[in-house]
C-alpha cells in the first residue's frame, strides 16, 4: 500500500449489490475515492450506509459487484489489503475496567503489531488525538469526547493508509466535535483517505471533500459540497440588511418572483426566490425596487443552499425519480 498508483482511484466500488433474504439493501452502488479524499457518506437510517462500511472493512464478504483497493480486488487480496485499513466502529468493544494504554495494547496485539513497535506507537497515536495525559485512566472514567478520540486512536494504531469511520462525531459536545473534525482534516492532509458516515450534515459540509447521498440502497448523488450546492439552486435566498429597522415584508410579497420573505432581526430580512425565477434578473429587479423606493441598504448577499437543503431535496418527497 505504500506504493500507491496515483493515476488510478485508491478505492473503487463497482456496482455493489447486497441483499438480506429478499430485501435489497444496496442497489448497484458505484463510487471512487482518491488518496487524500474525505468522503462524507450520508443518508437516512436504513439507507445502507452501515452495510457499505461493513463491506469496506471486510465484515460482510458475501456481496455482488467489485470492490478494488489500489487496483486489487478485496475478495482475492483480503489479508494484504486490510492491514492498511483502520476502522472506527460506532461502538468499539473496549473493556471498561482497562486503562487507555491497556486497551490500545490489546487492540495492537489483536492486529498482530510487533511488540517492539507497539509501545512507541501507542504513545504516538495518543499524542495525536490529545489523550496522552489520560493514558493510565480507566475507560469507565472517560468522557464521550475522549471515547471517540480513543476509537480514532485505535483505528490509527497500524498506520493505515485508509480510515473508515462510522459516525465519528455522534454524541459529542461542540468542542469535542471541533477537535475530531480538525484531526480528520489533519489526517487527510497527511495523505490518508477517509470514508466516514454521519447524520450531522453541517459537520459533513465542514470537512468532506466529496459527499455521497444514499437513499433506500441507491447512491442518489455524489459530488463535492460546492458541486452539490451549485447544482441545486434550491429556493435561492437573498439576505438584505438595512441601515435602520424596517417593515417591508408585505410589499415584497407582491413581487412575482418572491416565494416568501422573513425577518431575521429588526433590520435584516431573508427573501426566498421562486425556483423557476431567473436569478440574475430577480436580483436586478429587487435591487432596483429597493433603490427606487429609497431604502438604505447596508448589505445584500446571495445565500447558497446548504447541504441540508440539498439532502432534503434528494431524500424527502421529491426524489421519486431515483
Amino acid at each position: 500500500m505504500s506504493h500507491l498508483n496515483s493515476s488510478k482511484p485508491l478505492i473503487e466500488f463497482r456496482n455493489i449489490v447486497k441483499s438480506y433474504k429478499n430485501i435489497l439493501v444496496l442497489n448497484n452502488v458505484s463510487f471512487s475515492l482518491n488518496q487524500g479524499d474525505i468522503f462524507g457518506y450520508i443518508g437516512p437510517n436504513g439507507a445502507g450506509k452501515s452495510t457499505t462500511i461493513k463491506i469496506m472493512v471486510g465484515l460482510i464478504r458475501d456481496f455482488s459487484g467489485t470492490l478494488l483497493i489500489n487496483g486489487k480486488n478485496i475478495k482475492s487480496s483480503y489479508l494484504e489489503l486490510f492491514k492498511n485499513l483502520g476502522y472506527h466502529p460506532q461502538e468499539a468493544g473496549f473493556h471498561r475496567w482497562k486503562t487507555v494504554y491497556q486497551a490500545l495494547r490489546t487492540f495492537g496485539k489483536l492486529s498482530k503489531l510487533e511488540n517492539r513497535f507497539l509501545d512507541s506507537r501507542i504513545v504516538e497515536v495518543l499524542e495525536f488525538v490529545n489523550l496522552k495525559e489520560v493514558m493510565n485512566r480507566k475507560i469507565i472514567h472517560l468522557s464521550g469526547g475522549m471515547l471517540q478520540k480513543l476509537r480514532l486512536a485505535q483505528a490509527l494504531l497500524g498506520e493505515p493508509e485508509i480510515l473508515v469511520l462510522d459516525e465519528p462525531l455522534t454524541g459529542l459536545d461542540p468542542a469535542s466535535r471541533y477537535q475530531i473534525k480538525n484531526l480528520i482534516k489533519k489526517l487527510a492532509n497527511s495523505g490518508k483517505t477517509i470514508l466516514f458516515s454521519s447524520h450531522i450534515l453541517s459537520d459533513v459540509q465542514d470537512i468532506a471533500t466529496k459527499i455521497g447521498i444514499l437513499n433506500l440502497g441507491n447512491l442518489v448523488k455524489i459530488g463535492s459540497p460546492s458541486e452539490l450546492q451549485s447544482e441545486y439552486h434550491i429556493g435561492n435566498r437573498i439576505q438584505i440588511e438595512f441601515d435602520n429597522d424596517i417593515d417591508i415584508l408585505d410589499q415584497l410579497q407582491n413581487l412575482n418572483y418572491i416565494e416568501q420573505s422573513e425577518n431575521k432581526s429588526a433590520n435584516v430580512i431573508v427573501v426566498s426566490l421562486k425556483v423557476e425565477a431567473d436569478l440574475d434578473e430577480s436580483i436586478h429587479d429587487l435591487l432596483q425596487y429597493l433603490i427606487e423606493n429609497k431604502y438604505k441598504l447596508r448589505r445584500f448577499n446571495l445565500l447558497t443552499p446548504s447541504l441540508e437543503d440539498v439532502y432534503l431535496k434528494l431524500v424527502q418527497g421529491e426524489n421519486n425519480e431515483f
